[in-house]
């Protein structure tokens, strides 16, 4: 029989994902500011340029910030719950080669 996960308990799982929500929504605040920053000091060494060149600054930087936090929330998530210990390992009983 397979163990069950904590995430499978409703009231478990709405707290998990609500603090997966809180993380993602402090993470855009920090992404937010990370964009504007990078944009000013973009502007402030090479000044005017095509807008372009911004646009597709602060599209790269908040992708890669918004996917990096996401998964990483999602192994926080994970790792928190205790989901990753409730997986069946078909490897453990058979001996370590070395």
């Amino acid at each position: 029989m397979f163990p069950r996960s904590p995430l499978e308990d409703p009231e478990k799982a709405a707290h998990a994902w609500a603090r997966y929500r809180r993380i993602m929504a402090y993470m855009m605040i920090v992404t937010v500011g990370l964009v504007l920053a990078s944009v000013i000091l973009l502007y402030r060494s090479n000044g005017t340029v095509s807008v372009h060149f911004y646009i597709a600054t602060a599209v790269g930087v908040g992708f890669s910030m918004l996917l990096a936090s996401a998964l990483m929330g999602l192994a926080f998530l994970s790792s928190g719950t205790g989901h990753d210990e409730s997986i069946v390992d078909p490897f453990e009983d058979e001996p370590q080669e070395k």
